[in-house]
């Protein structure tokens, strides 16, 4: 299982000790495969993963797509609206796409986040 974890408001030091804390993993031996992406609030976490991204997301992990048409199609969704939302996704780091830019991607099961307070 891959895994991604999300974190809401943590500051440099956060960021730090998690790249410490691989750095020493690593440095043991373990293998070090892990996804961490950082929003500056849960604000900014809500416009991007909105209820559609996060149904586009779902469909990616089961049935990644050669294209954003063929995304949209697989949705029963307006292929502009798709357009813009993977754009989204993409720049934030929650979809992948292939090295000619085509295929699709969402290669984790699980999304777990972590919002400081």
């Amino acid at each position: 299982m891959t895994d991604l974890k999300i974190h809401v408001g943590d500051d440099l030091d956060d960021m730090g000790r998690r790249f410490i804390d691989a750095w020493h993993r690593a440095g043991r031996g373990e293998e070090v495969r892990e996804r961490h992406l950082s929003f500056d609030s849960f604000e900014t976490l809500a416009r991007v993963l909105t209820p559609k991204r996060m149904a586009l997301l779902r469909h990616l992990r089961k049935h990644p797509a050669n294209s954003v048409n063929a995304l949209a199609k697989a949705v029963d969704r307006d292929y502009r609206r798709v357009h813009e939302d993977v754009e989204v996704l993409s720049r934030a780091g929650l979809i992948e796409r292939a090295n000619d830019n085509t295929g699709l991607s969402a290669p984790y099961d699980v999304i777990e986040t972590r919002i400081a307070l």
